[in-house]
């Protein structure tokens, strides 16, 4: 019976790191973070290349990436409505 308890506590303990996972992978924190990084290694790489206003011009990029990962929940929605049949016939 004990075994069983740790098998259960190890799936709980599992399930707790999962759910901390997820909540960072739709995070403002990390997005956030992902979008200055992005700008910053763009803005280095213009600059390394002398780009005329590299810094202001790494803008773009950056603000590209945060849209997309803005609209990439509305696009997974669409995605599992019309594959939800699809996905149930493969369980």
């Amino acid at each position: 019976m004990e075994n069983l308890e740790q098998k259960i506590k190890k799936i709980e303990e599992r399930n707790q790191r999962v759910e901390v996972d997820k909540s960072w992978e739709t995070s403002w924190t990390r997005r956030m973070l992902l979008t200055i990084f992005t700008y910053l290694a763009i803005g280095v790489y213009m600059w390394a290349i002398d780009i005329p206003r590299a810094w202001l011009n790494a803008v773009v990029p950056a603000v590209a990436f945060m849209l997309s990962t803005l609209s990439m929940p509305f696009f997974k929605k669409l995605w599992i409505r019309r594959n939800k049949k699809s996905l149930r016939d493969g369980e």
